[in-house]
C-alpha cells in the first residue's frame, strides 16, 4: 500500500502542469504561479502524512494552492493600499483591484490554461532548448533527471539550463498571456517540441514504476488538438497530431492482463484503438497535402507500424528510408539508433548490429537503454547469447524505470523482437 509521501509525489506528477496553470491565471505571474505550487506542495508534504490522504486528493492540492494564492494577494493588495496612504496621505483613497481584470485580458480564442503556460514558458527571449526544458519541467510534471535523458545531456547541465530559464523569465518580467496572433508561429517550433516530448514521456516512462503514463498521452493529445485548431494551415502541427494518435493508438494493446509490458511483436493488435488510427491518419493526410516535416515523417514510420498486419508483414524496408530523410533533417543519435534497428529488421541481424556497433562510440548514448536493449535482441537472433544476456543486463542497469528493468531482464530468456 502507497503512503502518503508516494501518494502526494504520484498526484504532483500527474496534477502540477495543471496546478501551476491555473495558478498563472490567476496570479498573471508565470514564478508566483510556480512558488504557489510548489508551497502547497509543501503542504501536502506536512499534512497528508498527519492527517491521512484526501478522499479527492487532486482538488485539495488545488483547493490549498488557491487558498495560498488568495492570501498572498490579500497580503499584496495591503501593501499597495498602504503605500498609496503614505504617499496621498489620504485616508479614504480608492485601490482598484488588480486582479478584477486579469480574466478578461486572458479572455482569447484559445481557451486552455495548459497551452496558454506553454506559450508563456516558450518565450523567444529563451533559446529553445531552454524553453522546452522549463516546459517539460512546469507543464509536463518531470523531474530534473527524466528531462537530462530526453536532451541526452547530465542532470547537472539540465538543472542549470532550468534555472537560468526561470531567472530570465523573472528578470524580463514575462507575464502569463498569449503572444499576438502574428507572433505565434516564432513560438510553434518549441511549443510543437514540447508536446512530443510530454507524450514521449507517457509514452515510455523513464522513470517510476510504471511503464507509461497514460495521463501525459492524454494532455498532450489534447494539447496538439488545441493547436491543431489555432494553426490549421501549419503542417507539422497535422504531422505532430497524427504521430501522437497514431501511437496512442498501440496503447491497449502495451500491457498485458498483469500489468507487464507487452512489446510490438506480441501485440493483439485487435485492441488497437481503431478512432485514434482514423484520427491518425486523417491528420497524417492533412499533413502531407501541407507539405509535412520531420513530425510528418516520423508519423508515416508510425503509419507503416499500423498498417501491418504482423510484425513479419511491416514494411521495414520504406521506414528504414524514412529514418535516412529523417535522419538529414533533424540528424540525432535517437534517430540514427532508429535506423540501425529498420536495417537489422530489413536486411538481417547482423547488418543492424553493425550499424549498432558504431553507435556505441556517441557518448550521448553511453547510458541509453534501448541501445543496449536492441543490440541484445540482434545478438539474440544471431545466437551470441552471453553477449546478449550482458547486453539486456545492461538495458536493465541503465533504467531507472521498474517496469523496463523487468521487460529487460525478461528479454534474457526470450528472443523477442525490438520496439520502434
Amino acid at each position: 500500500m502507497a503512503t502518503a509521501t508516494e501518494a502526494v509525489e504520484a498526484v504532483w506528477r500527474i496534477e502540477s502542469g495543471r496546478l501551476v496553470a491555473v495558478l498563472a491565471r490567476i496570479t498573471g505571474d508565470f514564478a508566483a504561479a510556480e512558488d504557489l505550487a510548489q508551497d502547497a506542495l509543501e503542504v501536502a508534504l506536512r499534512q497528508w502524512p498527519r492527517d491521512g490522504v484526501p478522499h479527492h486528493p487532486a482538488s485539495w492540492l488545488m483547493a490549498t494552492a488557491r487558498h495560498l494564492a488568495t492570501d498572498r494577494y490579500r497580503r499584496e493588495v495591503n501593501l499597495h493600499r498602504k503605500l498609496t496612504l503614505l504617499a496621498s496621505h489620504a485616508e479614504n483613497a480608492t485601490i482598484e483591484d488588480p486582479m478584477s481584470t486579469v480574466d478578461h485580458h486572458l479572455d482569447t480564442p484559445l481557451h486552455d490554461d495548459l497551452l496558454r503556460l506553454i506559450f508563456t514558458a516558450c518565450h523567444p527571449c529563451l533559446g529553445i532548448d531552454a524553453q522546452v526544458a522549463l516546459t517539460l519541467r512546469t507543464v509536463g510534471g518531470l523531474r530534473t533527471p527524466e528531462i537530462a535523458r530526453a536532451f541526452l545531456v547530465s542532470e547537472a547541465t539540465m538543472s542549470q539550463r532550468i534555472s537560468r530559464a526561470k531567472k530570465t523569465l523573472t528578470r524580463q518580467d514575462i507575464a502569463f498571456a498569449l503572444p499576438a496572433p502574428v507572433e505565434l508561429p516564432a513560438r510553434l517550433e518549441a511549443v510543437i517540441a514540447v508536446v512530443y516530448l510530454i507524450f514521449n514521456e507517457g509514452y515510455a516512462a523513464t522513470a517510476g514504476e510504471d511503464w507509461t503514463r497514460p495521463e501525459l498521452c492524454s494532455d498532450a493529445i489534447r494539447l496538439a488538438r488545441l493547436l491543431a485548431t489555432l494553426q490549421s494551415e501549419q503542417a507539422e502541427v497535422h504531422g505532430m497530431l497524427s504521430l501522437l494518435e497514431l501511437q496512442s493508438a498501440r496503447m491497449p494493446a502495451r500491457r498485458g492482463a498483469d500489468g507487464t509490458p507487452v512489446l510490438l511483436a506480441d501485440q493483439d493488435r485487435t485492441r488497437w484503438d481503431t478512432l485514434l488510427i482514423r484520427r491518425g491518419l486523417t491528420a497524417l493526410k492533412r499533413a502531407e497535402t501541407l507539405g509535412g516535416g520531420p513530425y510528418t515523417i516520423q508519423a508515416q514510420i508510425a503509419a507503416c507500424h499500423i498498417q501491418a498486419a504482423d510484425i513479419d508483414g511491416t514494411d521495414w524496408r520504406r521506414i528504414a528510408a524514412l529514418y535516412t530523410v529523417l535522419g538529414h533533417l533533424t540528424p540525432s543519435p535517437v534517430i540514427a539508433l532508429n535506423h540501425a534497428i529498420a536495417v537489422g529488421m530489413a536486411d538481417g541481424a547482423e547488418h543492424g548490429l553493425y550499424l549498432l556497433d558504431q553507435l556505441q562510440h556517441d557518448s550521448s548514448l553511453a547510458n541509453y537503454p534501448p541501445l543496449a536493449a536492441s543490440r541484445g535482441t540482434f545478438l539474440r537472433r544471431l545466437e551470441r547469447h552471453k553477449e546478449a544476456d550482458d547486453a539486456f543486463q545492461d538495458a536493465a542497469r541503465q533504467t531507472d524505470n521498474t517496469a523496463s528493468q523487468q521487460l529487460y531482464q525478461r528479454q534474457r530468456h526470450h528472443p523477442e523482437e525490438t520496439e520502434t
